[in-house]
């Protein structure tokens, strides 16, 4: 499914136009990339949890090269279903 699927869902079933429901979508994600950014999780109850992730400082080799670099520790972000929203997809 894809956001434009979505958004087409979300009109159907509330009766709203498409294009508020768009712009409504595109502020969602972007509060959410802007909380992750400045290292702030978004929990959305009864959903899940948009969370960063550390990764460790690591060495990565160039196989080609034959060279070793650092990769320095960083964040991720990543998704974690709620215990509902788990049983529901099991």
């Amino acid at each position: 499914m894809t956001k434009a699927d979505i958004v087409a869902s979300i009109a159907k079933k509330t009766g709203l136009d498409k294009a508020q429901i768009q712009v409504v979508a595109e502020i969602f994600m972007d509060e959410i990339e802007t909380s992750l950014a400045s290292g702030e999780n978004v929990y959305l109850r009864g959903f899940g949890s948009f969370i960063l992730k550390k990764r460790a400082e690591k060495v990565a080799r160039n196989i080609s090269k034959k060279t070793t670099i650092v990769i320095p520790e960083h964040n991720i972000p990543a998704f974690k279903p709620s215990k509902a929203f788990s049983a529901k997809i099991k």
